[in-house]
């Protein structure tokens, strides 16, 4: 592009001595014409530097074109790179500047060679005014080219996160019931070590199954990093009874009601199983022994309601030494942005019966029914 621009602005001084022959200043001996030929190739050269000191060469070229006219063609090359690559405050500041070419042919000039002075003037600002137009359209089709670029790549990095975060989700939410169960049995077993041996197996058993379940999950929560996060399998209301049942299974004491009289939305049926889960993995983990009531309520049209209560955790333990409490984390924060995203609204807190409460409210709107 440089080798273009520097094409040109030759091209332009060699038109204009064209079109002007060797009219011009007798400076006694040395012809005015050869010595405006040899400006204007020194014009023509200054535009390799127009890239790093925009302002400054066009303020050059506007200054040896005044004398000069075969350098104007440098000028306006100048005049665009300004425009380009300067606020358009610096810009405009630079075009007046320019017009001072156009007046001083009055002045500079002879008067046999200036055609009708306000024609030249109109003439000389309209062609500058392009060069100057034309590179505050490129410089604004840039700067958009630009902006579309960094909003791709923001939302880019979005969709990137948002993947992470569910990724980091479905980890916390399949594996943290999976190995909270495979803890308890192995604390039992730690701590009951006088245990009779058929039970000692049992949980042994359970432990072995549970970590192979734990891996099973663990496979196709990865999977997300190959293919799209709903080609997982999701767990559905249906799966609730299986949840509550291994949970029994584990020794824990959880009674479920349900109160649904038809099937549930996908997304609310989702959203339910995973607030139970979440609110058994908590038990396990800082109220261990405490019995749970699990209630799932709702109906077409009035929402959905699930509600996770536990009492508050045996204060003595069978064994020698009561297991320590896991310390809290990220689950509960995690979960209401999950029901968030459904729609719905978590809250949670103490009970009144010193235990602790969850409580997700989730739509059901009601399906359109064909007209009759």
């Amino acid at each position: 592009m440089d080798t273009v621009f520097f094409l040109l602005a030759v091209a332009y001084g060699v038109f204009s001595a064209k079109s002007r022959g060797r009219a011009g200043f007798d400076l006694g001996g040395l012809d005015w014409f050869h010595v405006e030929q040899i400006a204007a190739v020194g014009g023509c050269v200054l535009l390799w530097l127009r890239r790093r000191r925009p302002v400054a060469v066009a303020l050059a070229l506007i200054a040896l074109s005044v004398p000069f006219e075969m350098a104007s063609g440098a000028m306006l090359v100048a005049l665009f790179s300004v425009a380009v690559h300067r606020p358009p405050r610096t810009t405009a500041a630079v075009y007046a500047v320019s017009l001072v070419t156009v007046v001083s042919d009055a002045v500079v000039r002879p008067a046999a060679v200036l055609p009708d002075w306000l024609f030249y003037f109109l003439f000389g600002a309209l062609a500058q005014g392009t060069a100057v137009g034309w590179g505050l359209f490129v410089r604004h089709r840039r700067q958009l080219l630009e902006r579309v670029a960094a909003e791709a790549e923001l939302r880019a990095e979005r969709a990137q996160l948002r993947a992470r975060e569910e990724v980091a989700r479905e980890m916390h939410d399949v594996l943290g019931h999976r190995l909270s169960l495979l803890s308890l049995h192995a604390g039992a077993l730690e701590y009951r070590p006088d245990a009779p041996s058929e039970d000692i197996a049992r949980a042994a058993g359970v432990i072995r199954e549970s970590a192979h379940q734990a891996l099973q999950d663990l496979r196709e929560v990865l999977t997300v990093l190959r293919a799209p996060a709903a080609g997982l399998p999701q767990p559905t209301l249906a799966d609730l009874h299986r949840l509550v049942a291994e949970s029994c299974a584990a020794g824990m004491r959880v009674r479920l009601a349900t109160e649904i009289p038809e099937a549930v939305p996908e997304l609310a049926g989702r959203t339910v199983y995973r607030v139970v889960q979440e609110a058994l993995t908590n038990v396990r983990k800082h109220a261990e022994g405490a019995p749970v009531d699990v209630r799932v309520t709702g109906e077409e049209g009035a929402g959905l309601r699930v509600e996770v209560a536990n009492g508050p955790a045996p204060r003595h333990r069978p064994g020698p030494a009561a297991a320590p409490a896991a310390p809290p984390g990220q689950g509960l924060a995690g979960l209401a942005e999950r029901v968030a995203l459904a729609g719905g609204r978590l809250s949670h807190g103490p009970g009144g019966d010193g235990g602790w409460e969850v409580t997700a409210e989730l739509p059901w709107p009601a399906a359109e029914r064909p007209r009759t």
